[in-house]
Order: structure tokens, then C-alpha cells, then sequence
């Protein structure tokens, strides 16, 4: 079978190549061919350059070729999923459009999460994008046949990057004893899952005909409190973690320039629990196997084995440092006066 991704470097979709290739699909990724930072193809993948920003190079570089199968992570809104269909109406027999499962209804209104809840997110302009990009593909699967299959990723990572706000800062934070921002007051659950496990799942949609016209989310089946994740990290770095609890709405006060604040309060701050019954009913094959415990200790030999690319970030350690500077402050203006 021959497959098609489009980006496949990324957390996510590197994992996935890696698991196509596994499953012996003549596979083939397509990008701009920027190799800093990012993970490296397999053996056996063939490279396809152009800028998927670009329609004429993305038609010189395909020209000619049909996919049984597409998988698109660099699609993100409405504008995307239009040059998609147009692109690929007779290129491929499955277009599998990557979108994300902050797109459920915030606030959550009852868990566990299935496909068919409510998608409106008023608080994520990522998230809208989403729900656009989905409706397009929808009437065109509708209207002209299109054969999409739509996947919502909620938080995935690998064993190169931690799910944290932060990144491998928040990480390296609570391993030297620092004081780390946990949203709320840390106790709504919340899902992560492997990048290897959500390959399974989404390797096995690749050219499953039974999927088209359908939409599912992957993730594992473990939910977590964020005050568990964190402690999870204290005892695999064999620190205690110091949480700060600050509101949601905290954040973009005090740090509106950070990519987190916005995310926390669109997504993370809300409960994720999800209901795997309708992936497992297509790929039988997958059952997640990495709990959020070994994937820490998988994150830990990480960074142990490249501390050159896990050193924490001088600017983002400094925004975590003014938001528990200004959790000071705030506090002391509240506090009653010493007797």
C-alpha cells in the first residue's frame, strides 16, 4: 500500500511513519526538507521536497503520482482543507485529515468525550480552526465524494519531548527543586498518550476503506490529574514537586505572550477523558501500552542521553519565574495586615 505524509518529522507524525514503515507500506513523506530539530525518516522512506504553502510546487512535486492513502499533519484551517481536496480529489483513495481533539465542547459538559460530542471551542482560536478545516472536508466528502477520514490527536508526546507547558524548562524546574505553574488547582483529569501508541491506531485507519467517511480520536485510555502528572515527574527526577496552583485566567494577564496561556485556558484547564471503543472497532490492534509513569522514565533516559537538547530555555524559565513572582505579589496584596 502506498502511503503519503505530509509533514511526517513532528512528535506525532514521525511515530507514525516509523509504524507504516513497520507494517511494510511503501511510504513516502512530503516537506520542505528542513532536517534541524526535527526527527529523522527511516530507512526505505522516500523524500518528497516542496512547500506544502505552495500550490504550484506541491503539484510539481506530486505530479503523476497517486497515493493509496494521504496522511496531512500540516493541514489547519478551512484554507488548508480547501487546497487539500482540490489537490487530491483523484490522488488518493483516503485523505486522513490530522485535526485535534480540543475541538469538544469547552466547557466539558459530561465525560468521557466520544466522537459525536458537541465541537465548539470559544476560548481557542487553534481549535476553531480545526472545526473550519473539519466542515470543509465534510461537505466536500458530502458534495463531490472526497474520501476523508478525520483524527483528532488530544496530547500526545515522545520520549524527546515532554507534555508540559514548557516543554523540557518545566521539566528541568521541577527536577532543581523550582516552584513549576499548575493551572487551577491541578485536579481535573487529563490524557496523555505515546506518540508510539497513537501510531497504531492511526497506521491502521492507512487504507482501512470502512474508515472513510468517519472521525475518531486516539489517545490512551489513562486519565491523570495534572497534580499526578507533575508528581509523576518529581519521583522519576527524585525531587518532590513544589506546585504553584494559579487560575486559568491568571495567565494570559501576567504572560500574554506565552504559546501556553492560551492553550491552558482553551484546553488543558478542562477535563480530557476519552472513549477509545470506536478506534478500537476499526483497528482491533490498538490497546495503548505506555502509561504515563514509563513514559516519564522513557523521557528521563531521554534527557540523560542529549543534554545538549534538553537544556531548558533561558526565556521560557523566565516567563515561569514572573508568574510565580506575580503569585507572590498578588498574594501579599490580599493578605490582612500583620497584627
Amino acid at each position: 500500500m502506498k502511503v503519503l505524509y505530509i509533514g511526517g518529522t513532528g512528535t506525532i507524525s514521525s511515530a507514525c511513519v516509523a509504524e507504516s514503515v513497520r507494517r511494510g507500506q511503501d511510504v513516502s513523506v512530503l516537506n520542505r526538507g528542513r532536517t534541524a530539530g526535527r526527527r529523522p525518516l527511516p530507512e526505505g522512506v522516500t523524500s518528497i521536497i516542496a512547500d506544502v504553502g505552495d500550490a504550484g510546487s506541491l503539484r510539481g512535486a506530486l505530479d503523476g503520482e497517486t497515493f493509496d492513502c494521504v496522511v496531512d499533519f500540516l493541514g489547519f484551517d478551512a484554507r488548508d482543507a480547501s487546497a487539500a481536496v482540490e489537490l487530491f480529489q483523484d490522488r488518493t483513495g483516503q485523505y486522513i485529515h490530522i485535526s485535534s481533539a480540543s475541538i469538544y465542547h469547552k466547557p466539558v459538559r459530561r465525560v468521557p468525550t466520544v466522537e459525536s460530542t458537541a465541537r465548539r471551542n470559544p476560548y481557542l482560536a487553534y481549535a476553531r480552526d480545526k472545526i473550519a478545516a473539519e466542515d470543509v472536508l465534510r461537505r466536500a466528502y458530502d458534495e463531490r465524494d472526497f474520501p476523508v477520514t478525520i483524527v483528532r490527536p488530544s496530547h500526545t508526546y515522545d520520549d524527546a519531548q515532554p507534555p508540559l507547558p514548557g516543554g523540557w524548562t518545566a521539566w528541568d524546574r521541577v527536577a532543581r527543586g523550582e516552584e513549576i505553574v499548575v493551572p487551577g488547582d491541578g485536579t481535573n483529569p487529563w490524557t496523555l498518550t505515546h506518540a508510539r501508541d497513537f501510531a497504531v491506531g492511526l497506521a491502521g485507519l492507512a487504507g482501512n476503506w470502512q474508515a472513510v467517511g468517519e472521525d475518531f480520536h486516539i489517545t490512551s485510555d489513562e486519565a491523570l490529574t495534572w497534580n499526578e502528572i507533575y508528581d509523576v515527574i518529581g519521583r522519576t527526577a527524585g525531587t518532590p514537586v513544589r506546585p504553584l496552583h494559579l487560575p486559568s485566567e491568571f495567565l494570559p494577564v501576567v504572560a500574554p505572550d506565552w504559546f501556553w496561556s492560551e492553550l491552558i485556558v482553551g484546553d488543558l484547564s478542562h477535563s480530557a477523558v476519552f472513549d477509545n471503543t470506536k478506534i478500537k472497532r476499526f483497528v482491533p490492534a490498538f490497546h495503548p501500552t505506555v502509561t504515563w509513569p514509563e513514559g516519564a522514565r522513557r523521557l528521563a533516559g531521554w534527557r540523560a542521553a542529549h543534554p545538549g537538547e534538553t537544556r531548558p530555555d533561558p526565556a521560557t524559565d523566565a516567563m515561569l519565574s514572573r508568574l510565580v513572582e506575580a503569585h507572590r505579589r498578588a498574594m501579599a496584596a490580599v493578605a490582612p495586615p500583620a497584627p
